[in-house]
């Protein structure tokens, strides 16, 4: 479903960044910023809530972004037309030896997958990572797939390698390539981000027993082959700058009344978020209460205005901002 004719596609909606929690950000920071080149964008700091938020993405080429606290940063980081980390901070966390987050992939909590990073040779980065002393899930020559590796972060947070296409350009080593969401029902959750939030299915490939069906923001003037499940399909995903999501479909849990995927927010919490910009959330929440959306938080409830949180089809929280948003500080 193309933009245009989707319920927020008229609000110019755009995504924004993915949300997880993180024990201590100081050692967060550093192993994105360190291993995958991700540029430290702004911080936000709630005091009275005890919770803090980090925001970091790796940027394009020649994009130099304001000192980190200033209201410039405030304007680049509400503003930006690409997809940032968020790592949110509960205060104590880091004090305390055997807390850790749920990563979404033990049972039984699984939801959330991974977020990946394209590179031009996964087997050269895995082991410029390995020699930097990151932890490894799975490497490049490990089980069933070939040429692609897992690491863990600082707090078990899977973080995929992927090999990058060779006709893209792009001159750093890596780039944000993906969120991994397991979903119940694809013929759900592929229309919600399409028809309610402008995304276009670019892609699809169907294994024995799961699905894979990743969904973008297209750049403007750049056309995603019409076969998803072609081979064009496949390379085109693999020339994005800006991140896939991608929807991964066990097959069955559709025809599974009692089955359900934890959504990170409920105990034990980990990931927490997708977040999506709008040009007038107000409206746009409006017309989400038309199409039956249901809301955890209305852009006008609670302190922090002009943010709305409604429900995917598994349960999942999206965030919804205006556009230009200004944020408070120090609460």
């Amino acid at each position: 479903m193309e933009e245009e004719t989707s319920v927020l596609g008229k609000f110019n909606c755009s995504w924004h960044h993915t949300m997880i929690r993180v024990k201590d950000p100081e050692k967060s920071l550093k192993f994105y910023q360190e291993n995958f080149g991700m540029t430290y964008l702004n911080r936000y700091d709630f005091n009275q809530w005890k919770f803090s938020l980090y925001f970091l993405t790796v940027l394009p080429n020649g994009v130099t972004p304001p000192t980190v606290g200033t209201p410039e940063a405030d304007q680049f980081l509400w503003n930006y037309k690409g997809v940032i980390l968020e790592l949110t901070h509960n205060f104590g966390t880091e004090k305390m030896e055997e807390f850790k987050y749920n990563n979404g992939n033990e049972e039984p909590y699984r939801g959330f997958g991974h977020i990946a990073f394209n590179t031009p040779d996964v087997y050269k980065s895995s082991l410029k990572l390995e020699n930097n002393g990151v932890l490894f899930k799975k490497k490049p020559d490990e089980g069933r797939m070939k040429g692609l590796a897992f690491v863990f972060d600082p707090d078990g947070y899977w973080v995929e390698i992927v090999r990058r296409s060779e006709n893209c350009g792009f001159s750093s080593e890596f780039n944000l390539s993906q969120t991994m969401l397991r979903v119940k029902d694809p013929k759900k959750s592929v229309p919600f981000f399409s028809k309610i939030l402008g995304m276009k299915l670019i892609n699809v490939s169907h294994h024995s027993d799961f699905s894979l069906y990743f969904m973008a923001y297209p750049p403007k003037g750049v056309k995603a082959p019409e076969n998803p499940e072609s081979e064009e399909a496949k390379e085109f995903t693999k020339t994005l700058w800006d991140p896939v999501l991608e929807l991964t479909h066990n097959h069955g849990t559709e025809n599974n009344e009692k089955f359900s995927y934890h959504n990170g927010n409920d105990e034990p919490k980990g990931f927490g978020h997708l977040a999506f910009l709008v040009d007038d959330v107000h409206t746009a929440c409006a017309e989400l209460e038309k199409n039956n959306l249901s809301f955890k938080k209305k852009p006008n409830d609670g302190s922090l205005k002009d943010i709305a949180f409604v429900y995917d089809p598994d349960g999942y929280h999206v965030e919804i901002i205006q556009r230009g948003l200004t944020l408070p500080r120090n609460l």
